[in-house]
């Protein structure tokens, strides 16, 4: 489906899609949680996140860390996944695609076509999210710019480079320190907190981007890059060129 495809959803906040996920959060996603809970961007990484705050916590009975009973907690900064479902977004070159997700099991929502898929994202809030990702997207070329500067693609085999950078920032344990996944989703603890939203995103992209090109550590950056890019749901692909594998 297309923004202007037929597409309605109403939610009768039965709380049975809040259970059993994974649900991938981008730095903004992070950003809003903290704003929410009146708490500091290390803070919600620790209270909401697993994976250095790219995945939404949940707990040992299944339920999110967010949910009050049936209700979320924090649902005016509800991540960007939840506020789509029952649509999944997917990103192919320039292209931008819906689909339909299955029901959770026993879920009282209904679907219809009562509008058009571009009716429920503004209804949802979804645009400041989707901005907030494609000015993490413009990171991905200062990032590739830089890993082609640092890695030594003579001495490593590109694959396996990849593939190692890929383990590294998909790992739930064991991985190793990086300063550049840790500012990317504890906006606050690199200094950017104003008081808006629009201004602590532009200040978070300037600065990510210094501390890319002054990074000289072609691992932590390719780690770095793929973390980004399936927090903003490009896939790992997006880290590198395909002259590079």
């Amino acid at each position: 489906m297309n923004r202007k495809s037929p597409f309605s959803y109403v939610c009768n906040a039965c709380g049975r899609c809040c259970h059993d996920k994974v649900i991938t959060l981008s730095p903004y996603d992070v950003l809003r949680l903290a704003r929410v809970a009146g708490i500091t961007t290390s803070e919600a990484i620790a209270r909401y996140t697993i994976r250095r705050g790219s995945i939404l916590k949940f707990t040992d009975g299944g339920a999110c860390a967010a949910l009050e009973g049936a209700r979320c907690g924090v649902h005016r900064g509800r991540p960007l996944a939840c506020r789509l479902y029952p649509l999944g977004i997917e990103h192919d070159e320039e292209l931008e695609r819906f689909v339909t997700l299955d029901p959770a099991a026993g879920s009282l929502g209904v679907y219809g076509d009562d509008g058009a898929v571009n009716d429920f994202l503004d209804a949802q809030g979804a645009g400041s999210y989707l901005e907030a990702n494609a000015g993490c997207a413009s990171l991905m070329a200062v990032f590739r710019e830089r890993i082609a500067a640092t890695a030594d693609f003579d001495r490593v085999e590109p694959r396996e480079f990849w593939r190692r950078s890929v383990r590294e920032a998909l790992a739930e344990s064991g991985y190793d320190a990086n300063p550049l996944i840790d500012a990317m989703f504890d906006m606050g603890g690199i200094g950017c907190a104003a008081s808006g939203d629009a201004e602590t995103i532009a200040a978070h992209l300037e600065r990510l981007a210094e501390m890319i090109r002054g990074e000289s550590n072609a691992e932590l950056l390719a780690a770095a890059a793929v973390m980004l890019a399936v927090s903003i749901g490009q896939g790992p692909a997006a880290a590198h060129t395909d002259a590079e594998i």
